[in-house]
């Protein structure tokens, strides 16, 4: 992870930008919202960006098994912006009582979060989804680009085999059909086999750096990234969440943070994981690779 501190003024800058350049070029985008410390930063940098509004449908997924607090928190923050909000969920596998101790946590990914995403998509025909993924925070998510097109199975092809006729002596076999991003100029459009385009206008942020734009805008966020909280709530001492997700597959970190200055110091300086909290990271399941060959976030 980056630890060193980058002009807060440029990161906002760069993702108020990609963000604009996403509405300027597709017609029906959204926005994706877990409710966690990054997705509400995203919400907010769009409503910097489009002066106090969020001009987007706002997605969240229900999966049936997140904290309360994060509906509590949900409700909360869509009645005080003012949210066009869109509850996604997987009915028919909600009704078979879906879940990872039954099912797996691939097999419950897939019907909860991302089939539940893909029947939005053919729902409401969102030619682009707004994300807050960051590089940093899954060694996974740091292939990805601002801009990164899916196709109808929600999969991103981001090289192709080269042709017998392309192949040269001593070439690579694969050819890229996405560029890298140069000089602020972004591949928007990408052909016929595009379904939607993904877009990550905090790519490349930090977590450090999102809860430096939590404390410097006075954000509201989920109190169980808070240990005191957390202790009140369940009885652990010095725990905290850093990564919200559905309760069977989440657990606390070591922490003994209480409000936001102390998680920045507790930040600078810790080698754990952001997301080693989360069961469906596992290296040993390679559950993440194979969500994502999918159509996961």
């Amino acid at each position: 992870m980056r630890t060193t501190i980058v002009d807060m003024k440029k990161l906002i800058d760069d993702s108020i930008y990609i963000i604009r350049w996403a509405k300027s070029n597709y017609k029906n985008p959204a926005v994706m919202w877990s409710t966690g410390k990054d997705s509400t930063t995203m919400l907010h940098l769009i409503k910097t960006a489009f002066f106090g509004k969020v001009p987007f449908p706002v997605i969240h997924l229900d999966t049936g098994c997140k904290f309360p607090e994060i509906y509590e928190f949900r409700d909360k923050i869509t009645k005080e912006w003012n949210l066009n909000l869109v509850v996604g969920k997987n009915e028919e596998a909600l009704k078979k009582t879906m879940s990872p101790d039954k099912n797996g946590h691939f097999n419950c990914c897939t019907a909860l979060k991302t089939e539940a995403l893909k029947n939005l998509l053919k729902k409401h025909k969102f030619d682009a989804l707004i994300m807050s993924i960051r590089r940093d925070e899954h060694y996974i998510r740091n292939m990805e680009r601002y801009f990164s097109p899916r196709d109808k199975n929600g999969i991103w092809r981001f090289v192709r085999t080269k042709s017998e006729e392309e192949m040269k002596e001593g070439d690579a076999p694969f050819v890229s059909e996405q560029p890298l991003e140069l000089f602020n100029l972004f591949q928007t459009d990408f052909g016929p086999t595009c379904s939607h385009v993904r877009v990550h206008p905090i790519l490349h942020w930090t977590e450090l750096d999102v809860w430096r734009y939590i404390k410097k805008n006075k954000l509201p966020f989920n109190p169980l990234y808070r240990s005191d909280y957390v202790k009140k709530r369940f009885g652990w001492k010095n725990k905290r969440f850093r990564s919200l997700g559905c309760q069977p597959c989440t657990v606390p970190v070591d922490s003994s943070a209480k409000i936001i200055d102390d998680i920045i110091e507790e930040l600078k300086t810790t080698e754990v994981e952001e997301r080693s909290g989360r069961s469906q990271d596992k290296e040993k399941e390679q559950v993440m690779r194979r969500l994502r060959t999918l159509g996961y976030m």
